[in-house]
């Protein structure tokens, strides 16, 4: 698919526009694949396993085709709109640019969700003989032929929680940046008509994802009881840097994501 191709799908009237800007990437759970021009053009571009494959050379040389087809259609428009794309200051852009993403990286948010992060982290690798403890626990009661279907249900449970603690551990942090990067500037965030703001819709999506981290760390403590207390101290960071995202964007949770929000 070339660069023409996929600005007539775009026109097709059953894709929701922008609805791909403010989801979580998690494909295999979206009810809205059908419906999203960004799924569509990842399945025919990349839809064969070889091409999926980041250590094939099917891989790069259709991610170069790409690039090659993107700049051809980059250069093509810009003679049709009389834009020398050589006279644009690159360089002023790029250090704007930098000094945002400075400032982003060092905000207290960025750093919340970097110290959240690395907590995930620290507690899989110290508790990774829990979960062989309890798989050979839960796999003695199916032996045994007690509990019925409980080992199936808390093992899907356990599988469940730390598949969604994982997908979002570091996807708070990158929404984060993106929301404190924006151009508009993060004190005017309460204005009406910066609601549906980027910055707006990207922290929403952080807050999204720890709405989900956080029931999924709630399951998990209801599973290892014993670990409450480490368990609880993941909690509470959680919820620390939840309520600073609401008081840094007020806004946020009234953000209508295209499609998610709006049910169209």
């Amino acid at each position: 698919m070339d660069m023409r191709d996929i600005l007539k799908k775009a026109k097709d009237p059953r894709y929701i526009p922008g609805i791909y800007n403010y989801c979580d990437r998690w494909c295999e759970r979206c009810t809205f694949t059908s419906r999203c021009l960004n799924y569509a053009i990842e399945e025919e571009n990349f839809g064969d396993a070889e091409v999926r494959d980041l250590n094939n050379k099917a891989f790069w040389d259709k991610l170069q085709l790409i690039f090659q087809q993107t700049i051809e259609m980059l250069n093509e428009l810009a003679d049709e709109q009389g834009i020398d794309l050589d006279s644009l200051n690159m360089e002023s852009a790029s250090e704007e640019i930098s000094q945002r993403l400075d400032s982003a990286k060092y905000h207290e948010l960025s750093i919340s969700a970097r110290k959240y992060s690395n907590m995930v982290d620290n507690w899989f690798e110290s508790e990774y003989s829990l979960f062989e403890q309890r798989q050979d626990e839960l796999n003695t009661m199916l032996r045994l032929d007690i509990g019925g279907n409980k080992p199936y249900a808390e093992a899907a449970e356990i599988k469940d929680s730390v598949e969604v603690i994982r997908w979002y551990q570091h996807q708070i942090y990158v929404k984060l940046m993106r929301a404190l990067s924006q151009e508009e500037l993060v004190e005017t965030q309460e204005e009406d008509n910066t609601l549906q703001s980027d910055s707006n819709g990207s922290a929403l999506v952080a807050l999204i994802a720890i709405d989900r981290s956080t029931s999924a760390w709630g399951k998990l403590q209801e599973c290892f009881p014993a670990k409450t207390d480490s368990i609880l101290d993941i909690l509470l960071s959680l919820d620390g840097l939840r309520r600073m995202i609401e008081k840094t964007f007020p806004n946020a949770r009234n953000f209508k994501r295209p499609g998610f929000d709006d049910m169209q």
